[in-house]
């Protein structure tokens, strides 16, 4: 009775939504080149992270070497956009994460990636009000937050006088956005956004070989000393001096937070029945457009941290204040109103994602059907993006802009990481005909036809996958993404790996033999065969080292974060159980 209870409830966890094709709606307007797919790539991953991010890490985590941390976050991304294009071809219809992973691995994957997807957006919408306000008051000089510091402080708590100005700011951001609801595409206007991001931070990487030194990057003790930081004789904070004064342990913090930076590239899967060619500029536009980011992002830190010595760029500054250190007045303006322009643009086009994600899961039942009507006219619409509006900029009162990213960057290694999971299991499964009903069938009772034996794990019988050889490979795709886990948690003990503590080393070791066996029977066991357009090479593993990757930038998030993450997932899963299972249309 138990067992027949708990297989009940494992069932629905994994249910799948069946991929429908509506054939009343119109053929879709395969407009969308290459080139177009790059340029919406590149707009949509270029932006607070480059202009904010590259100071903050350099400042406190990385140093010089955040060039390095860019590029480790890039390559991780790079790994994530090719299992996402495997994913847009088993799932060709144009949609989000939350979609695909409802398609193939099942529901409760999908409502952990769509409530994660929520507050991806929300987070987002903050951050970027919340960069707009800095940029913006920095422009005088910082006299917009002194003047409120002394009219207001005396009458409002001091945590609502230093964050008025984002108020302020935010609201009038937010009513621009509702005033443009109804534009839906502007793919001229985003190329253009696109060249102006670029043409603006090619010139922030020319003025660095012009006005860099060379010594930045081998600062030493001394230096310190003479700037008048001489007050610690460990250098505390400012770290040990050279190209890496914080250490490897700095270069993956800092990764953690640079991930942040390249995260967007996603929306050109997205537009997969908008392609002209699906079958190759889909792949093609995701690992060109991260490219592209990849060498802009590392050309910026360099000329960062050549212009300016890391400790001089203080926590909260923003890239156009570099200019003000090498006296280049004009140009500091100039890079200002280009990274205004460039965030409002982005503001814009995180709202209506919220509505569009709520819609989707209170459709499909995962949330209360009162949340899909935020769809049904132009004023619930804006009801809900003001709703969303105010806790975004209630968030920011409680968390500051480095807590925020480090929040995004965790939902969005956590989305990623799923959709690599999925791209494992998918291909060792056997083919799903009638919207999977018959596989369901199948899976249910072919492993009782089929005897499990220690020879069948490693020497299958069948070419092709069978419903036992998929249910190997789930269960041990599952034991892997638990022992990589625990993997990434010891190795967060660097440390103590470095002091050679035997107790360490032998953890390290036992799961490093644990994880080669297991991947060895995935390894062993038949893949399919269907023809896709794109198909990651390398399994099982290059979608592991993508989870690997994933999870142990994961680990290096601060505990306070991981706090608001678990909070978060709590309340979610509370709404799911209690409510979202019994009433799920899957």
């Amino acid at each position: 009775m138990l067992c027949q209870a708990l297989h009940i409830f494992g069932n629905k966890l994994v249910r799948r939504r069946p991929l429908k094709k509506d054939v009343t709606d119109i053929a879709p307007d395969r407009s969308l080149s290459t080139m177009d797919l790059v340029a919406l790539g590149v707009d949509n991953t270029v932006g607070v992270g480059v202009y904010i991010l590259a100071g903050e890490v350099a400042n406190s985590q990385a140093g010089p070497s955040t060039m390095i941390c860019f590029l480790v976050a890039g390559l991780t991304s790079v790994l994530a956009g090719l299992c996402y294009s495997e994913i847009s071809a088993r799932v060709p219809q144009s949609g989000s994460a939350y979609l695909c992973t409802y398609v193939t691995i099942g529901e409760l994957g999908a409502f952990i990636t769509g409530w994660n997807l929520i507050l991806f957006f929300v987070a987002g919408t903050t951050i970027v009000a919340c960069a707009w306000s800095l940029a913006f008051n920095n422009l005088p000089g910082n006299q917009i937050s002194q003047a409120l510091h002394e009219s207001i402080s005396p009458h409002v708590p001091r945590v609502f006088a230093e964050y008025l100005d984002f108020f302020v700011v935010g609201l009038v951001l937010l009513l621009i956005g509702l005033l443009t609801l109804r534009i839906t595409e502007f793919s001229l206007a985003t190329k253009a956004f696109t060249l102006v991001k670029v043409l603006v931070l090619s010139f922030i990487i020319m003025s660095g070989f012009i006005k860099g030194d060379l010594h930045n990057w081998k600062l030493t003790e001394e230096d310190y000393i003479k700037a008048g930081l001489n007050d610690t004789s460990s250098l505390g904070p400012l770290g040990s001096g050279g190209f890496v004064p914080f250490g490897f342990q700095g270069i993956l913090r800092g990764a953690a937070t640079c991930f942040y930076a390249f995260i967007g590239f996603d929306s050109i899967v997205t537009r997969v029945e908008e392609a002209q060619n699906p079958k190759c500029s889909i792949p093609r536009g995701t690992v060109i457009s991260l490219l592209i980011c990849i060498s802009v992002y590392f050309g910026v830190s360099a000329a960062l941290t050549l212009m300016v010595p890391y400790y001089q760029l203080r926590a909260g500054s923003t890239l156009p204040e570099v200019f003000l250190h090498i006296g280049w007045a004009p140009a500091y303006y100039a890079v200002a109103f280009g990274f205004l322009c460039s965030l409002s643009v982005s503001l814009l086009g995180f709202m209506v994602p919220i509505c569009h994600q709520v819609y989707m899961m209170a459709k499909d039942g995962l949330l209360f059907p009162v949340l899909a009507r935020i769809h049904t006219g132009t004023y619930a619409r804006m009801v809900a993006t003001v709703i969303f509006g105010i806790i975004a900029a209630i968030m920011i009162v409680f968390s500051g802009l480095t807590h925020l990213v480090d929040l995004r960057s965790i939902v969005t290694l956590l989305n990623y990481s799923l959709v690599a999971f999925s791209v494992l299991i998918l291909r060792y499964q056997p083919e799903r005909k009638n919207g999977g009903n018959e596989a369901q069938v199948q899976q249910e009772n072919g492993p009782e036809a089929e005897k499990l034996t220690l020879h069948r794990i490693f020497f299958p019988d069948s070419s092709t996958p069978t419903p036992l050889s998929g249910l190997i490979v789930s269960v041990c795709s599952s034991l892997l993404a638990l022992l990589l886990t625990l993997l990434c948690l010891v190795l967060a003990q660097w440390p103590g790996l470095l002091s050679g503590d035997p107790w360490w080393i032998t953890v390290v070791v036992l799961l490093l033999v644990l994880i080669t066996g297991i991947t060895g029977v995935i390894w062993r066991q038949p893949q399919s065969s269907t023809p896709l357009y794109f198909k990651v090479t390398g399994l099982p593993l290059l979608p592991l080292l993508s989870i690997f990757l994933n999870f142990y930038l994961m680990m290096q998030m601060p505990a306070g974060t991981w706090a608001q993450f678990g909070a978060w997932m709590l309340i979610g899963f509370a709404i799911y159980f209690g409510y979202g299972m019994q009433h799920s249309l899957a």
